[in-house]
């Protein structure tokens, strides 16, 4: 008997998917304007985004606190979604949710940022939320004491994160304690419990004004007559006219040393290894992004390769650069950092290693196979980054928090397209020099403290966690 095969089944496929024509893509330009208030407009319209972001600065650094009274600028900016001369907070809150509107707000160096997002078809409202927020904020005692209380529940935590404690020691080496930059942006308990509504309504009524702040409105504005909906609420809005504030120096001390702060038991070492550099007013800026991207900006970066493929020190160890504070006439100071985390006993080979790269890296500089990956990850992927109205209305306000041309952001990948492998070595070994590095490690002081000792990579001190 012999089988007969079945036939084979002939299966259709719809075709594979080609890709389009590439288009020309550039971060957006606002237009500029000012209401009749003072208050400085950027607007950017965004065809398709249906949700509107709006993003307000506001000139009320840290560094504008009063003594003693660190996290003043904290409170005042969770406050002003608590309540108007109008509304109570609950009433303010549910008059948000009807417009299916998102409030937020914090305080940084530069200054109070207000965060608002809402669908465009209640823009209207939700501006004019915005505006009674900022013309009559109650900022009642009871409001008040409950934000405090909130505050000093919160520092604990705070203390006990690794990550968190790392940054508070390291600001706290860097710069003078005369700085304000030197100490936790959010206030101490100490500070904090001093806070009360005469304070924060004190420094509200001292920095926050029209005059000197700046609208951010970004979204599909088709059909929306934008300068009548600004009339009728933010344009209502008024204050004194006044000078923005003049931006201390931030002197700073990074002679190369080794603080840990001890956690005895601790399974894990959290690591912050930084200094001061140039900011994003300085040409050398693009180079030393793409450099620090190159070092340990992704997965396939250096330390990547080495402390976590390689070594399996770490899950991952990061190179970056933040802004801390810029100033009008340009100059300004910024953060270059690296951080990670690596297990106990390995913490002084991870060290090793990791000062064995930088090494490395001075004397052989970059490869073009890295500039050209780090530049595709950069500038290629850029129009992914600004898919949504709340991502380019962001950059636009650190823009202007940090005093830098409109067209900046666009600019930028112009300039990081154009840099070379050369430059960007150059840029990286400078802001990364292996002898003016604080290195903060918190994690188990009695493990970990010979063998960092014995790496020679600066004086040893332990202060406790």
């Amino acid at each position: 008997m012999t089988d007969t095969a079945e036939p084979l089944t002939t299966m259709e496929f719809h075709p594979q998917p080609q890709a389009g024509q590439a288009r020309p893509w550039a971060f957006p330009a606002p237009d500029r304007g000012t209401l009749d208030n003072g208050l400085t407009v950027l607007r950017c319209h965004r065809p398709g985004q249906q949700v509107v972001a709006v993003e307000l600065n506001l000139d009320a650094p840290l560094d504008a606190e009063p003594e003693g009274l660190d996290g003043v600028a904290t409170i005042m900016a969770r406050a002003l979604s608590e309540g108007t001369d109008k509304r109570s907070a609950e009433e303010f809150a549910a008059e948000l949710e009807r417009c299916g509107a998102t409030l937020d707000a914090h305080a940084d160096h530069a200054g109070v940022r207000v965060s608002l997002e809402v669908p465009v078809s209640r823009l209207t409202k939700a501006l004019g939320l915005l505006a009674e927020a900022l013309r009559a904020p109650a900022f009642l005692d009871s409001e008040i004491e409950r934000l405090v209380r909130n505050r000093l529940d919160e520092i604990p935590h705070e203390s006990a994160n690794p990550g968190r404690r790392a940054a508070k020691e390291l600001y706290r080496q860097l710069f003078p304690a005369s700085l304000r930059i030197s100490r936790p942006r959010q206030g101490t308990e100490e500070t904090v419990a001093r806070i009360d509504s005469a304070a924060v309504r004190a420094f509200f009524d001292a920095h926050v004004r029209p005059a000197t702040g700046t609208a951010v409105i970004v979204g599909d504005l088709t059909g929306v007559d934008l300068d009548a909906v600004l009339a009728e609420t933010l344009g209502e809005w008024t204050g004194d006219t006044a000078a923005l504030r003049p931006v201390p120096a931030a002197v700073a001390d990074d002679t190369g040393r080794v603080v840990i702060v001890d956690r005895p038991g601790a399974v894990q070492t959290q690591l912050l290894i930084g200094r001061v550099g140039a900011d994003r007013h300085d040409r050398v800026w693009p180079a030393q992004v793409l450099g620090a991207y190159c070092l340990g900006g992704t997965l396939t970066s250096r330390l990547d390769r080495v402390l976590r493929e390689e070594k399996g020190y770490t899950y991952g160890v990061r190179a970056f650069g933040q802004v801390l504070r810029s100033a009008p006439d340009g100059s300004g100071t910024a953060l270059l950092g690296i951080s990670g985390s690596v297990d106990t006993p390995n913490t002084g080979p991870a060290l090793e290693d990791l000062w064995k790269v930088l090494r490395t890296l001075a004397a052989e500089g970059l490869t073009d196979a890295e500039r050209d990956v780090a530049v595709q990850n950069l500038v290629g992927v850029a129009p992914l980054r600004f898919e949504t109205a709340a991502s380019v209305a962001g950059t636009l306000a650190d823009q202007v928090e940090q005093y830098l041309p409109d067209d900046y952001q666009a600019q930028l990948y112009v300039r990081l397209a154009e840099t070379g492998t050369v430059e960007a070595t150059a840029a990286v070994v400078n802001a990364f020099p292996e002898d003016r590095l604080v290195t903060v490690l918190v994690g188990d002081a009695g493990q970990i403290a010979e063998s960092v000792k014995a790496l020679g990579i600066g004086e040893v001190t332990v202060v406790t966690g």
